[in-house]
């Protein structure tokens, strides 16, 4: 078996800190509220938390696939929780944030993947922080068409869906997922709701070749997205697919540039960077974009 290479420097982060991650680390806790931000490990809790931005996690925290790279749990989910929506909302409006990310394990077993649930939490946070960004972040549903149109129809700021590794490595790392069907939910996003900016994200370091991942971003951009992430993978435990390469700073900065002349309005890359990074200044860009 061949040797993990070793973490570089530029991965080590500091232990996340500051009044508002204490405030919203504390309340998810008495609240009992699921965020990816700790689910999925993220690296950049404390500098979101402090700058006002947050990622929830609906629907549950158990999902009903196992890629390989999530450190989300897989398992039998529970029955969604009709007061879900609601609490959550609260939440948002009670930490005052001024922008917030949802997304959600991915739901199977549900006729619409959960779709109404987004659309109705989308709809209680507009009530109670009419001022609040609203970014989704959203599994494929399957590729349904209407359970798409429920979400685009429920009008959030930003639609999500992280494309997350090149079409080689798919039954690798995220058997039951299909490249394509990932690319037709952000493309029919796109002709279906074209006021609503998309996003994708990458994870580098699966043994992607430089070759495939701007393909990748040619595809995303010719579905309509114009905004995507680009960061490291970072392998959760040892019993997830392991790191075969971790790229240097200066590669992140040479995927950037590629994909700003390609089209994109926004290109946020780095070891570091995860979906839900400067997703405040990201919609900026986006929102200037339609301008």
């Amino acid at each position: 078996m061949n040797k993990p290479p070793r973490k570089p420097d530029w991965l080590k982060v500091r232990l996340p800190s500051g009044p508002n991650f204490v405030r919203i680390d504390r309340y998810h806790r008495q609240q009992g509220l699921h965020s990816v931000c700790r689910s999925a490990a993220c690296p950049n809790q404390g500098e979101c938390w402090n700058n006002g931005t947050a990622t929830f996690m609906i629907l549950g925290d158990h999902c009903t696939r196992g890629c390989r790279f999530c450190n989300v749990q897989g398992g039998q989910p529970l029955p969604l929780d009709p007061d879900e929506p609601a609490r959550v909302a609260t939440a948002i409006a009670e930490l005052q944030l001024r922008h917030a990310v949802i997304t959600s394990v991915t739901r199977d077993d549900l006729d619409d993947g959960g779709a109404a649930q987004f659309a109705e939490l989308t709809a209680a946070i507009r009530k109670h922080s009419p001022d609040c960004i609203i970014e989704l972040l959203i599994p494929d549903l399957g590729g349904d068409p209407a359970a798409l149109q429920t979400i685009l129809d429920a009008a959030p700021d930003i639609l999500g869906h992280n494309i997350e590794t090149v079409p080689r490595l798919y039954p690798l790392v995220r058997a039951e997922a299909d490249y394509r069907r990932s690319l037709q939910l952000l493309q029919d996003s796109a002709r279906s709701a074209p006021q609503i900016p998309t996003k994708s994200g990458l994870m580098l370091g699966l043994g992607e070749t430089v070759a495939e991942v701007k393909q990748v971003m040619r595809d995303l951009l010719a579905t309509g997205c114009r905004l995507l992430t680009l960061g490291q993978y970072l392998q959760p435990t040892r019993d997830h697919q392991p790191v075969t390469r971790y790229l240097p700073p200066e590669e992140f900065d040479s995927f950037r540039d590629f994909g700003l002349e390609l089209g994109f309005r926004h290109v946020e890359a780095g070891p570091l960077v995860r979906s839900s990074y400067h997703a405040a200044e990201q919609f900026q860009e986006a929102d200037h974009g339609n301008q």
